[in-house]
């Protein structure tokens, strides 16, 4: 196994026992994004499989919560979609440690409705609209709309994708407070299936991995969003739907990026999971999980009618 960090400086050992941990042995703790938890839990499987000696104590949190305790020191490596803030890295410079961060993924923020609805071509005006609280009725969007009062869905208050939403959609402007939070991304698709007048917001890696029987279910249940980057006057052509190819070319418009960021000062466990994250297998598991892998290229196939 290579290297991914070396000689990082002074830093924290959290999670270590008295035996010190190997970078393919030994037990920690970290966090991940719990948008994030379908690939993840492929990785840690794969990781723990291959090194039958290393343990990792994986917490599935919302954002907020996985950073919250990666800046307290209670978790050795988090698992994000955003790199360390300015305030973030300047609190680690005081404290001397040099936290390390490699991008391993891109991912996608998915919009999903119920089957029934027929608006599932929206601009990112219109989304705009409706994550604000200016768009409040699905008759706003198309007359022939019927379904009622629009009822926005987030897996948790804390998580990534209402961060998300807030920088890249609504531009800063707080969310509706009609806002509503599922409890869990599960909990999200079930709600968006068995309410014709939701539309949830939800990481592409719950429904990205088509071999997956669950995601298969999930898709049987919801109508996956395709987006329009364009304010007003869209072709047909200019709605992308979140598959890997489209993460691949840059053109769906709800793209994010997955870090993992480590606080270890020496190459311990987390920098063994690392490696093998941002190495060959763990990028193939991204791959196969049909999101994008930071290396590597997505083989892009275009079909032609006869």
């Amino acid at each position: 196994m290579s290297t991914w960090l070396t000689g990082c400086g002074s830093g924290s050992s959290s999670g270590s026992t008295q035996e010190l941990d190997t970078p393919t042995s030994g037990t920690i703790r970290i966090g991940v994004d719990e948008t994030f938890e379908p690939i993840l839990k492929s990785q840690v499987d794969t990781f723990q499989k291959l090194y039958p000696g290393a343990h990792l104590q994986t917490s599935y949190s919302p954002e907020l919560d996985v950073m919250q305790a990666f800046m307290a020191d209670s978790i050795r490596l988090a698992i994000v979609a955003r790199p360390l803030s300015a305030d973030e890295k300047e609190r680690f410079q005081q404290l001397k440690i040099e936290p390390r961060a490699i991008r391993i993924g891109v991912d996608g923020v998915a919009i999903i409705v119920h089957p029934s609805n027929a608006d599932s071509l929206l601009t990112m005006a219109q989304l705009k609209g409706i994550f604000t609280g200016q768009l409040t009725q699905w008759s706003q969007l198309s007359s022939k709309n019927k379904l009622g009062a629009i009822t926005a869905v987030f897996d948790n208050n804390n998580s990534s994708t209402a961060r998300f939403v807030q920088d890249s959609v609504t531009r800063g402007v707080a969310l509706t407070k009609g806002v509503y939070a599922s409890k869990s991304n599960p909990a999200l698709l079930d709600y968006v299936a068995t309410h014709p007048n939701a539309i949830g917001v939800i990481g592409v890696n719950w429904i990205s991995d088509r071999d997956d029987a669950a995601v298969q279910k999930f898709l049987k249940r919801v109508r996956v969003v395709a987006v329009s980057p364009k304010a007003a006057g869209s072709a047909p052509a200019d709605y992308i739907q979140p598959y890997q190819g489209y993460l691949a070319q840059k053109t769906y418009p709800l793209r994010r990026e997955l870090y993992v960021i480590s606080r270890e000062a020496r190459a311990g466990l987390g920098t063994g999971f690392a490696t093998f994250l941002a190495g060959n297998k763990g990028q193939l598991i991204m791959l196969k999980s049909g999101l994008m892998p930071a290396t590597g290229q997505v083989r892009m196939i275009e079909v032609k009618p006869n």
